[in-house]
């Protein structure tokens, strides 16, 4: 058995993983803001309870949205700022009394869908996340790729391709920079340009529910944007499969429409690169953290 806990902004979830994947036990609970030790409790609760309902004991795998610095063993790049600069994966197995595998929430998501889900088999995966911020994760061959500085995938925080006049210099990003992708294609991202071009303000979520003529017009810039973005990494990495995760992967019409815009912008007579939702949905994050430890 292995644990898999994907530490959130707003919550925090434990899955115990049996052999060939099926999840024995489940744990949410909301997750401790601004603490740290708090968090590190917390996190110890919901493996507590994960062993006590199976009756098992197993490494811990944990999905954090940052990731852990090569030179410093410290947390940077995370949203829960309050992970910033500590040792996490040092102070949890102490906690826990056990070996700990920390990585990216996003790698975490990338892994799960290539070992066991929506591109399991294929060679070469990205995996993507649209959500309150934009990530990714590389597997090639049932392995993340992490890289020498850790952000393999990060492309969130490259700028948008082949920008059109409206769309320079682009919004401020909290890295410190302007026009990064994630500023245009987050679900926040998404809201800010309905507005911007309405003067509604709406959340991402609503939005799709919204028939009017002014969310087809959002939708298509925002498609028009994935379909650039996208097509820079196709042209980097050329993978198998991409699969979309996060809250706008829902967005059912991007599963037809981006395959088309794909066309006009990779470096190829064909787009042969698969663009699928996830399989296990809101789960991959907390399946992929468990999967830190592969079976034997």
């Amino acid at each position: 058995m292995r644990i898999g806990i994907d530490l959130g902004g707003t919550k925090i979830e434990g899955v115990a993983l049996e052999s060939g994947g099926r999840i024995a036990a489940r744990r949410r609970i909301e997750a401790p803001k601004g603490r740290y030790q708090d968090t590190l409790d917390a996190v110890k609760s919901v493996v507590d309870a994960l062993e006590a309902e199976t009756g098992g004991k197993g490494p811990v795998g944990i999905g954090i949205p940052g990731t852990v610095s090569r030179d410093t063993g410290l947390v940077k790049n995370a949203n829960s700022v309050w992970l910033i600069g500590k040792p996490f994966d040092r102070d949890l197995q102490q906690v826990l009394d056990r070996p700990v595998r920390v990585n990216n929430d996003a790698n975490c998501f990338a892994l799960s869908e290539a070992v066991d889900g929506a591109a399991a088999g294929s060679a070469v995966v990205f995996g993507v996340i649209l959500g309150t911020g934009v990530g990714g994760g590389l597997v090639v061959n049932g392995g993340l790729v992490d890289g020498p500085n850790g952000i393999t995938g990060e492309w969130g925080h490259n700028p948008l391709p082949w920008p059109r006049d409206s769309e320079r210099p682009g919004p401020d990003c909290y890295c410190g920079k302007q026009g990064c992708i994630e500023t245009f294609l987050s679900g926040p991202g998404l809201s800010r340009d309905h507005f911007l071009h309405t003067g509604a303000e709406v959340s991402a979520d609503l939005l799709a529910g919204d028939s009017s003529g002014a969310a087809e017009e959002t939708f298509r810039r925002y498609e028009d944007r994935l379909a650039r973005a996208l097509s820079h990494m196709i042209n980097i990495v050329d993978p198998d499969v991409v699969v979309l995760g996060g809250g706008l992967s829902n967005l059912t019409r991007l599963y037809a429409n981006i395959p088309v815009l794909l066309k006009e912008w990779v470096f190829s007579d064909q787009v042969n690169t698969r663009l699928l939702p996830p399989m296990h949905g809101d789960s991959s994050g907390v399946r992929g953290a468990a999967w830190l430890w592969p079976e034997e």
